[in-house]
């Protein structure tokens, strides 16, 4: 089955260009257009696609607070941020919102569709290079990021810490089997009760939980 796609950037070229792009993969389906973050709420409303990639500079609703509503109802839609990333410091307030992924405009076009298809499998992605700066710098900007209250990390296992904390280093599933010794399938078995006990959407809301643990600095 294809992955069901609605793009949300008020820049029509943008929006065409990566239609026309999509159009030739049998596995990306493009369902819905949206030129503001209204736009894109609705649409998921209507159409439910599989996943949204999301500006965040828009007129009116922006994509932070789009991909609030969408990632906050009932639908299984997951976000995909796709912005410049030494311009748009509002990808912090994405992640907080909701995000499962986030890419930049200059990736190259495979990577860019890549990025759906990871997003889509119910995997979470951020830019290769960016994770643990962005993620050291958006836990380290109380003054202008708004903090949730500190969330101690209770009611895991010893061993899921010892994931949690990888995870929260970047590390796929493949490297933490190995730092570990165990099997890549053992791996993904911690990460998926450490997302239901945390109450975590995806590998990036965990990465955030191991900072704002304690569990990786920001150093």
């Amino acid at each position: 089955m294809s992955v069901r796609v609605v793009l949300a950037d008020d820049q029509p070229l943008v929006r065409s260009g990566l239609r026309v792009i999509m159009a030739d993969h049998p596995d990306l389906e493009v369902v819905g257009e949206a030129a503001t973050g209204a736009e894109a709420v609705e649409l998921v409303r209507d159409l439910n696609p599989d996943v949204v990639v999301m500006d965040i500079r828009m007129p009116g609703m922006d994509g932070i607070e789009a991909t609030r509503r969408i990632t906050a109802g009932v639908s299984d839609t997951r976000v995909l941020v796709l912005t410049t990333f030494d311009e748009d410091d509002h990808v912090y307030g994405a992640l907080r919102a909701g995000a499962s992924g986030f890419a930049v405009k200059d990736m190259s076009l495979d990577d860019i569709l890549a990025a759906v298809r990871v997003v889509a499998a119910g995997d979470a992605l951020i830019a290769p290079g960016v994770t643990r700066r962005l993620i050291a710098d958006f836990v380290a900007r109380p003054e202008t990021v708004p903090r949730r209250p500190p969330r101690p990390v209770a009611g895991i296992t010893e061993r899921e810490r010892e994931v949690l904390t990888l995870v929260g280093r970047g590390r796929s599933n493949a490297e933490i089997a190995e730092d570990l010794f165990i099997s890549v399938a053992t791996a993904k078995s911690h990460v998926s009760r450490l997302l239901t006990k945390l109450d975590a959407r995806d590998r990036v809301q965990l990465v955030i939980t191991a900072y704002e643990s304690g569990l990786v600095t920001c150093g």
